[in-house]
């Protein structure tokens, strides 16, 4: 790797890497955590059958569950820097909107935030798409508007100028500009906990291996973020 020089050369600061190395060193490092974690669940286990007072084997249980919770995060952390693969079924645009709606209602990431669902389609779109990954990748879109609007958000479904399914996100942001020009494309741009910038850039690649496209934009006027989703519309039938 090139060192970044600028006047004066600092040894350990690095040019840019690949990013395909990046998430290739964090499965790695991932798996070698969760090798380490298989480890301590093992004693664990082997501590809560001997222990014989109750207070220690529920201490012993509290342990094991926060073990299963970290090998969780660590498990997404390296779904969320792998390229995605895909099965694609045909679908009904009209019933994956309603699986959505469903799958997002029943999840906590709606913060209290009121959301409405304005859908504008034929109930004969069809679309081709990974029920597992798509839904995901909106939902990403969707929580973010949760967690970090600025109030009440919407989701517009309607077929665009080329009859593809075109899903519009809009939600107030009065804070500031938006910046948009490379949304989706600078993944640990902003981190916080629990939380490591990688959601929206593994959304984009969803979409795109889907043939689709995200874009955004930041209307001043109304001070709101519009989040675009476009997916080709399939002549297959369901």
């Amino acid at each position: 790797m090139e060192m970044r020089g600028s006047g004066s050369t600092t040894p350990n600061q690095l040019s840019d890497v690949a990013w395909d190395d990046i998430a290739r060193f964090v499965r790695q490092l991932s798996h070698d955590l969760r090798n380490h974690m298989n480890a301590v669940e093992l004693q664990s286990s082997y501590i809560g059958e001997i222990a014989t007072d109750p207070e220690i084997k529920d201490e012993v249980k509290r342990l094991r569950g926060m073990l299963a919770g970290l090998g969780a995060a660590l498990q997404k952390l390296s779904s969320d820097v792998a390229p995605p693969r895909l099965t694609l079924i045909p679908y009904k645009a009209a019933d994956f909107l309603e699986d959505l709606r469903s799958r997002f209602a029943s999840t906590a990431g709606q913060g209290g935030k009121p959301v409405t669902w304005e859908v504008q389609i034929c109930d004969t779109m069809m679309i081709q798409l990974d029920p597992q990954l798509m839904p995901l990748a909106v939902q990403e879109l969707l929580d973010n508007a949760a967690r970090s609007g600025d109030g009440p958000f919407s989701l517009k479904a309607i077929a665009d100028k080329s009859g593809n399914l075109q899903l519009m996100l809009v939600e107030p942001k009065v804070e500031g500009e938006v910046k948009t020009r490379d949304w989706g494309r600078e993944p640990l741009r902003n981190i916080s906990q629990g939380h490591y910038g990688l959601g929206l850039n593994r959304a984009r690649l969803i979409i795109e291996a889907h043939g689709g496209q995200l874009a955004a934009h930041y209307e001043q006027g109304s001070q709101t973020l519009v989040s675009t989703i476009t997916l080709p519309a399939s002549s297959a039938k369901g």
